[in-house]
């Protein structure tokens, strides 16, 4: 696996750099971390230590015990210097949080603390993570550095929206999830490839109906657990083209985006791309009704407005691509459902629609499903059925494409779709 040398900046977000470390290291991946002065302020090195099993920097000038190697390596016989020797032997240089002070410095070629010097010294991929208030990131000198790092093939893993450190505020410049940053990393070293090849095509988010031109018949669905898909499968060494359906959230690297708004508008952009993959995973909540007669000025509320809106079922995207696809194709459902059943009711869309597999999770849990980082979910194949225990969207979406490689593996060693119920669809 690689050798990940994380830097870490000061900020409040430095805490998601200690889950990120815990990921990568469970992943197989040996990590090593150096932290600007500042940083110690927010987490300290013992808890980077403890994770990593080897010691971490702050100084240019203070030894290292492990002379520069990472862990399961042999240090070498002499005393290298820290910040050649660290970047020297890693595989990926990854900087999260990255500071709006440290961007400025990697912009201008700073090199005035360990941190810095090892990236002007990095020969291998550099990866930033920024993290800061809205106001910092929006300000044209973030940006204008952001785009000179970008140049130089910096990659950069752009923030999210949410809750920032000040009390009560709110907007761009949150650190991307754990998941998020160590997804990131593989993407660029194109660790585990097992979907080199394959084109996956991913629906994320919600459609909204309208009823005029200002209302819309929606749902809450934020698009987090089908990008967290998009992010993994093309990390796995898939091309991944995600149909967005009202979603907010950053676009990442190498990623095709296409957006959409209606069910209607969803049914074609999946007829276009759906006979082009090998792999779809249909995540987005589809809107089951819409407005038959929506208006095309905003209805006013006095005496003339309708007393009801008149709905009508909107088509089954899903089923009609199952019917439609080749033997190639593996098709994944989803279904968030409210409470009991929420098995049973998996069991028969998968037969219904004829599905490889399907995952369902109960949206009635606290602190899973809808526009939260967690999710936990139980896949279903006519087979078996899996269930995952709450865990970050990202680790469940590796999950899910581990069963879509299992599917697939089994479909290429009998000649058949990789299910039951994808055999069924054919005969």
């Amino acid at each position: 696996m690689a050798r990940i040398l994380l830097g870490v900046c000061g900020g409040i977000a430095a805490y998601k750099a200690l889950e990120a470390v815990r990921l990568a290291t469970k992943a197989g991946h040996s990590v090593r971390v150096v932290q600007t002065p500042t940083s110690e302020r927010f987490v300290g090195g013992a808890s980077f230590e403890a994770i990593t099993g080897a010691p971490v920097l702050t100084s240019e000038f203070a030894p290292d015990p492990a002379r520069g190697a990472f862990p399961g390596d042999p240090p070498p016989q002499h005393d290298p210097i820290s910040h050649l020797a660290l970047v020297g032997n890693a595989d990926v240089f990854l900087i999260a949080p990255a500071s709006a002070n440290t961007l400025a410095k990697l912009a201008g070629g700073f090199a005035d603390n360990l941190l810095t010097s090892a990236a002007l010294a990095a020969r291998c991929p550099l990866i930033v993570a920024p993290a800061m208030n809205d106001a910092m990131w929006e300000h044209p000198a973030t940006q204008t550095n952001l785009a000179t790092l970008r140049a130089r093939g910096v990659h950069v893993v752009d923030p999210g929206v949410g809750q920032l450190a000040s009390k009560g505020e709110h907007g761009v410049g949150r650190l991307a999830e754990p998941a998020e940053l160590l997804a990131a990393v593989e993407r660029v070293l194109g660790v585990d490839a097992d979907l080199a090849g394959l084109r996956v095509l991913v629906t994320a988010g919600g459609t909204r109906e309208p009823i005029d031109s200002v209302r819309f018949v929606g749902n809450r669905s934020s698009g987090r657990m089908g990008f967290a898909l998009a992010e993994r499968a093309a990390a796995r060494g898939a091309a991944v083209t995600v149909l967005a359906a009202n979603v907010a959230l950053p676009h990442a690297p190498g990623i095709a985006y296409r957006e959409v708004e209606t069910a209607a508008q969803l049914a074609a952009a999946c007829a276009h791309e759906f006979p082009r993959c090998d792999v779809l995973l249909m995540a987005a909540a589809v809107a089951d009704f819409r407005p038959v007669a929506p208006a095309a000025t905003k209805i006013k509320k006095d005496a003339d407005a309708p007393d009801s809106i008149a709905l009508e079922r909107t088509p089954d995207i899903l089923a009609g691509l199952a019917q439609q696809r080749t033997l190639r194709q593996t098709v994944v459902g989803f279904a968030a459902e409210h409470g009991d059943g929420a098995l049973d009711y998996a069991r028969g869309k998968l037969a219904r629609k004829r599905l490889d597999a399907i995952v369902v999770n109960d949206v009635s849990q606290p602190g899973i499903g809808f526009d939260t980082p967690d999710n936990a979910v139980t896949i279903v194949t006519p087979e078996r059925e899996r269930p995952l225990s709450r865990a970050p969207k990202g680790e469940i979406a590796a999950a899910i494409l581990d069963e879509v490689v299992r599917l697939r593996a089994i479909r290429d060693a009998d000649g058949t779709s990789g299910s039951p119920a994808g055999r069924a669809a054919r005969v």
